[in-house]
């Protein structure tokens, strides 16, 4: 019978243990990455920009909430948030609660489409199907019917009225208490096809101390697009790092058209004779459909930026 039984039995039992872990564990082993970029005119101090990404706040996450709120400790000069905060209908007040604290500092925003639309029940496999067609967000789907709508407009409201910078297809600027003027230009979510970069085309403003590119999902024509204008630094959200990852392999999708070598953290992107850094969080959430994480830890990332090296 031990021999007959032994090994499917061990198999079910390593099977419960991942899913226990990657639903209980993983997804409240909260992470705080840190990385540097060199990107800043020669002779400017170092910034220090918090980004915040994917939070998919749902009702009753206070670990979450505690988190979040813990960030403010790290003072940061800035705080970038690259969308998808809402998970639940009725989760605006918990996310604001959540990044109360965090607003208190100069801050730019994009939403994502989980902003605009509550999350719906589907097959995990299905994201596997979707690359293979090539197909991601209303790129090649037809569009969502019977989305539940969030109430975006409270949460936008509150980030304006705390001085948040919102970049929804549109360019803004924040000075920063040390006098340093950062210029930034955003795109609504290009996963569900609102971004419209002619509104906002032209490049970096020249005037300013340093311009950043900001959008929520990492499109392969947005990302071309900004780096084809010159920007140095684009950060973006959206893939949650590949969500349920494989150890020592790493990703297996990236949720949009993004090659999953880039599927979070730094890299760089090349496009028109031109090369940006490229950032990608892999968020601190997740759908409240598919609350599970797998060797991607959840994160929020603290950026230095320093001084570029012009030297030849």
């Amino acid at each position: 019978m031990r021999a007959r039984y032994g090994i499917p039995l061990g198999i079910t039992a390593l099977g419960a243990a991942c899913l226990g872990y990657a639903t209980a564990v993983e997804p409240r082993s909260f992470r705080l990455r840190r990385v540097s970029v060199p990107v800043l005119p020669r002779g400017m101090h170092p910034l220090r920009v918090l980004q915040i990404s994917d939070v998919h706040m749902v009702n009753g996450q206070r670990h979450k909430e505690r988190w979040l709120q813990s960030l403010a400790g790290l003072r940061p000069d800035l705080v970038v948030n690259t969308g998808d905060n809402l998970s639940d209908p009725e989760g605006v007040p918990a996310t604001l609660d959540a990044l109360g604290p965090l607003m208190e500092f100069p801050g730019a925003y994009v939403f994502g489409s989980n902003d605009y639309y509550g999350p719906r029940l589907r097959n995990p496999a299905r994201y596997l199907f979707e690359k293979a067609q090539g197909r991601h967000g209303l790129n090649g789907n037809p569009p969502a019917v019977g989305a539940i709508h969030n109430p975006w407009e409270d949460l936008r409201d509150a980030f304006d009225a705390a001085g948040w910078i919102g970049l929804s297809n549109a360019r803004g600027r924040l000075k920063l208490p040390g006098g340093q003027e950062i210029a930034f230009t955003g795109l609504d979510d290009p996963h569900i096809k609102r971004d419209r970069y002619g509104e906002v085309a032209g490049g970096p403003e020249t005037d300013a101390d340093l311009s950043l590119a900001v959008v929520h999902a990492p499109y392969l024509r947005v990302l071309d697009a900004f780096t084809a204008d010159r920007y140095p630094l684009i950060l973006a959200g959206h893939t949650h790092g590949g969500q349920l990852c494989i150890p020592f392999y790493g990703a297996l999708v990236t949720n949009c058209d993004l090659d999953t070598d880039r599927v979070k953290g730094l890299s760089t992107h090349q496009a028109g004779g031109h090369r940006s850094y490229l950032h990608v969080s892999a968020g601190c959430g997740a759908n409240r459909y598919t609350p599970a994480r797998f060797a991607c830890p959840p994160e929020a990332t603290l950026l230095t930026l320093t001084e570029r090296d012009d030297r030849p």
